[in-house]
């Protein structure tokens, strides 16, 4: 089936993973990649894929509402993938303005484009396309919104010893814990802390008024936080990766003990793939990894692992045999064990932190039939060789500004 399918942040982390799936996985679509290239936008993400004859990039601003309603136009869109967002809540601290413009009106901007060509169709919200042999076509059209988990606001660690989860997938780790007894459901009422939480919350209500007004074909998802390759250097993971590599210092918020739900970026863009092909009109979905952790516990398996990777401790013969995320997961290597946890540089706590958050993704895994596919120790294995076998990428994003705005956030 043809398909002319928008996404929209698609140089950066998650977008790139979904371009990359979508492009290799559906020859017959044709996929644009609208970015604006910002700091976090990299061509370089999707150097594999830029000459498949399915793809195509557009750099433009999701907030220049009379380009990309032109190019709705030009290329008869029929499906829209918005990722486009400033995402960092220490940048939303120190400038909220540009979280509201982008990822409230610029999401705005797109959905009234959307409205407007797709109102204009024979049939509302269907395109019809014309095919090689003549024949004509017809895709429903859909708007399909990804948002975060931290529209929730936060939920309460009244266990911070960690139980016993109330669900497991195959990427549950051995001795998951859970922090606390709530999670966040699809029913869950907003409550967001910061300006990026606030500026996704109102995106979203803006998106599922679209629906309720307009009749638009909408979905909207909530996900954790995702890891993974190619993700910019300002989030834990990398950064993280990148000062152990360095020797640099780690800067760990307050204690260490805020907690997160951390999901494997492939398996959100599997995710993604499934809920805009089959999931239903208006619905909320969850996407999350049924995996907490907290912050100090994913720094130290961070450091054994880099630590491991770059020969940095020596191990038994019998361990050398075993790979790291095994180790990881099953094996009691002592913290003394690794000189890189001297790194762990305890610092002035972010304003507004959140202490925990934890999704419950029952719906979709019940629904759609989706699941994570990674252990977290896993998934930080592939994510670690993949940072250290790629330091051209990452030298290249850490130079010039990046130093300027490092300096600035944890000095």
């Amino acid at each position: 089936m043809k398909r002319n399918i928008i996404i929209t942040g698609g140089a950066g982390f998650i977008g790139s993973h979904v371009v990359r799936l979508f492009v290799n996985k559906y020859p017959e679509y044709n996929i644009i990649n609208l970015d604006k290239l910002t700091y976090a936008g990299n061509l370089a993400n999707l150097k594999d894929i830029e000459d498949k004859p399915n793809y195509k990039f557009v750099k433009m601003d999701i907030c220049d509402f009379e380009a990309f309603y032109q190019l709705m136009q030009d290329e008869k869109i029929d499906g829209i993938i918005h990722l486009a967002a400033e995402s960092h809540v220490d940048r939303s601290i120190k400038d909220p303005f540009t979280f509201a413009r982008t990822n409230v009106m610029g999401t705005l901007s797109l959905l009234q484009a959307a409205k407007l060509y797709w109102e204009s169709q024979p049939t509302p919200y269907v395109v019809e396309h014309e095919m090689a042999d003549g024949s004509k076509l017809k895709a429903q059209s859909r708007f399909y919104h990804i948002s975060t988990d931290e529209v929730y606001g936060a939920l309460e660690m009244n266990r911070p010893e960690g139980i016993e989860p109330p669900f497991k997938t195959v990427a549950s780790s051995e001795g998951h814990k859970a922090y606390g007894d709530e999670f966040f459901y699809e029913t869950t009422k907003y409550n967001p802390h910061s300006p990026y939480s606030a500026a996704k919350a109102s995106s979203d209500h803006f998106v599922r008024a679209y629906h309720d007004t307009y009749g638009m074909p909408t979905i909207v998802t909530n996900c954790s936080n995702n890891y993974g390759p190619y993700q910019f250097p300002e989030k834990l993971i990398p950064l993280f990766i990148n000062n152990i590599r360095h020797r640099k210092p780690l800067p760990v918020y307050g204690k260490g003990e805020n907690v997160r739900d951390w999901l494997y970026v492939e398996d959100h863009a599997r995710a993604i793939d499934i809920i805009f092909h089959n999931g239903k009109i208006a619905e909320t979905y969850n996407i999350g990894g049924f995996n907490e952790w907290k912050n100090i516990d994913i720094i130290k398996t961070i450091i054994k692992t880099v630590d491991i990777a770059l020969g940095r401790v020596e191990l038994t013969e019998e361990q050398q045999k075993m790979n790291s995320s095994w180790l990881m997961a099953h094996g009691s290597l002592p913290d003394e064990m690794f000189p890189d946890m001297s790194l762990i540089t305890y610092v002035t706590d972010r304003l507004g932190h959140d202490a925990r958050y934890a999704i419950d993704s029952t719906k979709l895994q019940k629904e759609l039939g989706w699941e994570p596919s990674l252990q977290f120790e896993e998934g930080i294995e592939k994510t670690v060789r993949w940072y250290l076998d790629n330091q051209d990428w990452m030298d290249n994003v850490t130079s010039g500004d990046y130093q300027k705005y490092y300096e600035e956030m944890y000095k």
